[in-house]
């Protein structure tokens, strides 16, 4: 993207938009609906304000379910979009002194970002990639819904309320048969699509690592080729070691930055704690770190950046994982 782009900030709301577009570092504000109808009358909106589409770059904050839809939308209208971390927004504003907060406010701050920062495009998702996410999320939702059920239903016997824990049953049967059409779900979505079964298929070689990981793994991050190295996939993933030292006052723990996919981290954590026990390579590894004194949570999240390596090795390799290969490559960066 070029440096001379124009500028423009957008804070999304679930019903509306708040635009903030810099020209001659003077700042221009429009509300639009967040529709169809919105972009299309935002695009309008530009073109009156002499703005070629094409010369644009828009800065929006990550949030969730409702920046994406955006973001696919202005770029079906040919807008250049970057989704930008809000902790990133957040320090820019700091760094300002930015002391009051409304809509209009922080898409003005938005657009200062963009035009001090240029931000990179963001890459949208693939239409097979969204689905596979969509089906993970609801996932992980069905099972939550399961454990709290699970955890009623205990809490019911111990009183003797026998009618309740009956009827607790019966939808923890309900939300078991969800959880498997869901699994299923993502399965056929996975061997329908090669690209997506070579890669589930390269990872689930590792030990440790399971479908259900992989799925989430290719659902939330995608292709993961698009990363330099596995340490900018560990950082995306918010998996990477953050130190916290300073002189002689401060020395604090080195710990997981875990600024990245939540969901991913998640997915992660159990798989760590299998493959420090059944994974040699790995196992070799976290009984390193415990003899050098690493509390058991550092040693884990240790463990969870050595997958990610691992994964983003297999896939850019195409090979399934090798024990003896791994294990060398695995004891040689520990040292």
């Amino acid at each position: 993207m070029d440096k001379e782009a124009t500028a423009i900030g957008i804070d999304v709301g679930k019903h509306k938009l708040d635009v903030a577009l810099i020209i001659e570092g003077k700042v221009r504000s429009k509300a639009v609906t967040n529709s169809s109808a919105g972009y299309q009358e935002l695009a309008a909106w530009l073109a009156r304000e002499n703005v070629e589409l094409d010369s644009c770059l828009v800065c929006m904050e990550s949030t969730g379910v409702y920046s994406e839809p955006v973001a696919l939308g202005l770029q079906a209208l040919g807008l250049t979009v970057s989704i930008v971390n809000p902790a990133r927004i957040k320090g820019y504003g700091q760094s300002e002194l930015v002391r009051n907060k409304n809509d209009g406010i922080d898409a003005a701050l938005i657009a200062r970002y963009c035009a001090k920062m240029h931000p990179q495009p963001w890459n949208a998702p693939t239409p097979e990639q969204r689905r596979l996410r969509a089906w993970c999320d609801r996932l992980k939702a069905l099972k939550d819904m399961r454990l709290q059920e699970e955890n009623r239903e205990e809490a019911c016997a111990v009183a003797a309320n026998l009618e309740l824990v009956e009827h607790i049953k019966q939808h923890v049967e309900w939300l078991k048969a969800q959880i498997k059409e869901a699994e299923h779900q993502i399965e056929d979505h996975i061997a329908c699509h090669p690209k997506l079964k070579r890669d589930s298929d390269l990872m689930v070689s590792i030990p440790g690592i399971g479908k259900a990981t992989a799925a989430v793994m290719l659902g939330h991050v995608g292709d993961i080729q698009r990363f330099e190295n596995a340490k900018a996939l560990a950082a995306h993933l918010g998996v990477s070691p953050r130190q916290r030292s300073s002189g002689t006052s401060i020395r604090g723990r080195t710990s997981m930055c875990r600024t990245g996919s939540r969901a991913t981290r998640s997915a992660l954590y159990m798989p760590a704690v299998v493959a420090s026990r059944h994974n040699p390579a790995l196992k070799e590894f976290a009984d390193r770190l415990h003899a050098n004194g690493l509390p058991k949570k550092a040693v884990i999240g240790a463990v969870m950046r050595k997958l990610v390596h691992l994964m983003f090795a297999v896939v850019r390799s195409g090979v399934e994982f090798q024990a003896d290969y791994q294990g060398a490559a695995v004891s040689s960066q520990s040292r």
